[in-house]
């Protein structure tokens, strides 16, 4: 027995009528005289294996009825089918081996509350709904990376420590490095701007880190985001690339993930109608459309989360809002020629009210614009002296954007808060586990 080939789960298939060994936990059991059904995980999935009183020893069938859930086993028996089991097959077990016996569990079938499995998330974890967002999020960030593999960026990563503020300095993580101070990099921007005009298409993916007191569905204080930056670039390339972009990863979760989404009991039909293009509307469209609802937003202010789900509620899909005013986006965003109190900018409006999930732009690529706007901001210069160099050495009409992988999972799946998209969250009043 102790030979027999390891295989996993969601490879059992191709071992039909063959005796296989699998590795993993007891996720769940039942009784029922003579036998014994043990569902076992093994992270790609979970199987029935059959303990029958007549095929194993004394000791086997003994421990198949004391061993405790999430104790790690090893099971040695024929792989048969079974069209009633999700999996399609069982296991007939004909030996166990226990390779470490489990306390007792924490998290039993009962409700528990959210602070509880937050503090447990190590061991929620192992749940079926969080393997199903977690897979979920794995097809997420591996389209992002074959998208920019095949669309001829280059992978440039960008540093975590920053000696400045990217997207405002109301939200930075301040350390200390050395005998100068530091902060957690609110985005790799800056630097793909200066890896753009080396390569001509790159783009960074690594956390980023927001200092933010809020304590919405919506805000984590660190988070993964990719962000590509292309050169010779302006704002309709850079939402038509967008657009693209966002569609292609809906349309991979959809083709990957059809199982994972059902256990989540996602409306698989809103996310079939995700296609481009995307509508595109102006700021002052936007603020048309807030106002039709009731909801007066002085002209210049930012949209915060409620107007971003009254505008959503308009669209099927993702809408794209472009144009706001320059006062209230950041200082590298490049002002509209057209009209010098408008930024070119963009943010793309996930649906059913899951907020922002891109921002970007066209990047001001003028030196004396660009000096003015860190006067304006009130901003170190010295610590952009480098960022400076990038408009005196060859600049170049150039645009890029963000997107934050944690609201797109919460979107795709369907979540009402962002702490189950990230394996370890981390929020204002959580830093554990």
């Amino acid at each position: 027995m102790q030979d027999l080939k390891h295989v996993y789960i969601s490879e059992i298939s191709k071992y039909a009528g063959r005796d296989v060994c699998l590795k993993g936990w007891l996720y769940n059991k039942r009784s029922s005289g003579k036998l014994h059904f043990l569902q076992v995980r093994d992270g790609t999935g979970i199987i029935q294996a059959v303990v029958f009183k007549g095929d194993v020893d004394p000791e086997t069938f003994t421990m198949a009825d004391k061993i405790p859930q999430e104790s790690s086993v090893e099971v040695y028996g024929t792989v048969k089918e079974d069209k009633r089991s999700p999996a399609g097959f069982e296991i007939g077990v004909k030996h166990l081996k226990l390779v470490s016996e489990a306390m007792e569990y924490p998290i039993s079938p009962k409700e528990h509350g959210v602070a509880f499995l937050l503090e447990n998330r190590h061991l929620w974890l192992r749940s079926p709904r969080q393997h199903a967002i977690l897979k979920i999020r794995n097809t997420i960030i591996k389209t992002i990376r074959d998208y920019f593999n095949n669309n001829n960026f280059l992978l440039i990563d960008a540093p975590i420590f920053t000696p400045a503020a990217c997207e405002g300095t109301t939200t930075l993580f301040e350390t200390e490095y050395f005998d100068e101070k530091a902060y957690l990099t609110q985005s790799g921007q800056l630097y793909m701007e200066g890896a753009v005009m080396a390569f001509g298409k790159v783009y960074c993916f690594g956390p980023t880190f927001r200092a933010e007191k809020s304590k919405t569905r919506r805000h984590l204080t660190e988070f993964w985001m990719v962000e590509p930056e292309m050169a010779y670039y302006d704002l309709n390339m850079d939402m038509d690339l967008a657009e693209d972009f966002v569609e292609t990863i809906v349309q991979s979760v959809l083709n990957a993930n059809r199982a994972e989404l059902g256990l989540l009991e996602r409306d698989i039909s809103k996310l079939e109608n995700i296609k481009k293009p995307f509508p595109r509307i102006s700021y002052d469209e936007a603020l048309e459309i807030l106002k039709s609802k009731g909801k007066e937003v002085p002209w210049g202010e930012d949209f915060g989360g409620d107007e971003e789900t009254a505008i959503s509620e308009n669209f099927d899909g993702p809408v794209m809002i472009h144009r706001y005013p320059a006062e209230c986006k950041a200082f590298y965003m490049k002002q509209d020629p057209q009209n010098a109190k408008l930024a070119l900018c963009v943010d793309m409006i996930a649906p059913e009210g899951y907020g922002e999930i891109i921002g970007g732009g066209q990047r001001e690529d003028n030196l004396d614009l660009l000096l003015a706007k860190i006067k304006e901001h009130n901003l170190n210069r010295e610590a952009f002296e480098w960022y400076l160099d990038l408009r005196r050495y060859g600049s170049v009409p150039h645009a890029g954007f963000g997107l934050g992988i944690e609201r797109t999972v919460g979107w795709l799946c369907g979540l009402h808060h962002v702490r189950e998209t990230i394996p370890f969250p981390r929020m204002m009043e959580r830093i554990k586990p």
